[in-house]
């Protein structure tokens, strides 16, 4: 396990350095202008060429600010009026929203990396995977624990046996959404544009899609419960959520998540001779801690962080589009986690078991 631990900062994926991406971002709220756009100014691969928001005047003193060269408005995109000034687009808008910037992006011959959950619905998530298909335009769905190193490293050691056979998988992800954004019309809790709920769509899909990456096991089945008390959350249903998910090969998950409480990420998967624990997960920073017989090792990177992540992410989008090589998660990828997300919202509606 030394020699894995040595080179733990690699970058297994990456094939190429020659080349960029030119992006256009769409979507101006704090995750990208706060996160995405320096990582991609950090990035190897990629520089943000425009910005696009809801009007011209937004986006161009946006891009003034942050010294990038156009500032468009959506009617302005959808017009192509700026085409060639990139070559792919970022899509940070809420969730309803994404399926129209990537009809668009599929028109002008642009690559997509759209945010996940990918839409508001599986059957808009549908139309997007067709969009994309039938204009033959790369379409990728911005899972960023998929190229954190700890994630990689976790898959490594789980292909290699290291805890046997996967038996059970336990996910948690919470977090006190209106500490962080005090907003009660804030579009996370609207369902018209955050789609079936607000903490499976945001927050359990990363236990969710970093399961399936690492296990490589599809949901089979799912039971599922949950509520809302607080009265900001009257409108969508799973304020908190808990399901129980059958997987192939007969592990089973469990996943529970909150738009309020305490901050906390973790996942763990244990196997018959050893378990690997993700503690924090999903936000930055995350922490390795391998277990098996009596031996126990934590591994980290400290200064890895949320916008390390997505610089990671944006690379890898880079070099797939770069090279044309097929992309890893893709939508039919993410298609599928919305698949799960709705099963176990019908379940919880139900009480029934619902198979996938």
């Amino acid at each position: 396990m030394k020699d894995w631990i040595d080179t733990y900062n690699e970058r297994d994926w990456q094939t190429t350095t020659d080349g960029t991406v030119r992006y256009a971002l769409l979507g101006l709220g704090w995750w990208t202008i706060d996160l995405a756009l320096p990582a991609i100014q950090d990035s190897d691969l990629g520089e943000v060429t425009t910005l696009v928001s809801s009007s011209s005047e937004k986006a161009k003193r946006l891009a003034d600010e942050n010294g990038v060269d156009h500032g468009i408005s959506y009617e302005e995109f959808h017009d192509g009026d700026a085409a060639d000034r990139f070559d792919a687009i970022y899509i940070g808008t809420p969730n309803a929203l994404h399926l129209e910037y990537a009809e668009t992006a599929a028109e002008l011959d642009k690559a997509i990396l759209c945010e996940k959950p990918m839409e508001a619905t599986v059957e808009r998530a549908q139309k997007m995977v067709e969009v994309c298909a039938d204009a033959a335009v790369p379409l990728m769905i911005a899972y960023r624990m998929q190229t954190d190193p700890a994630v990689r490293r976790a898959k490594e050691l789980i292909e290699d046996g290291f805890i046997g056979e996967p038996v059970s998988v336990y996910g948690n992800n919470s977090q006190p959404l209106l500490e962080m954004n005090p907003d009660t019309d804030q579009w996370r809790l609207d369902p018209e544009l955050s789609g079936y709920g607000t903490s499976v769509m945001d927050l359990g899909i990363y236990s969710i899609n970093t399961t399936r990456f690492l296990l490589d096991r599809e949901p089979l089945a799912v039971q599922s419960q949950m509520d809302s008390h607080g009265e900001a959350f009257v409108d969508v249903p799973d304020e908190r959520s808990g399901a129980l998910l059958a997987l192939e090969d007969g592990i089973k998950m469990v996943t529970t998540d909150s738009q309020n409480a305490h901050s906390d990420t973790q996942l763990k998967i244990t196997g018959t001779d050893g378990q690997i624990e993700l503690r924090p997960a999903f936000h930055g920073k995350a922490k390795l801690h391998l277990s098996r017989n009596e031996t126990t090792v934590t591994v980290e990177h400290e200064s890895f962080d949320a916008e390390d992540e997505m610089r990671e992410e944006f690379d890898y989008f880079a070099d797939r589009v770069l090279t044309g090589t097929d992309i890893g998660p893709d939508g039919r990828h993410g298609l599928q986690d919305m698949r799960i997300i709705r099963a176990i919202h019908k379940a919880a509606e139900s009480g029934d078991v619902v198979k996938l």
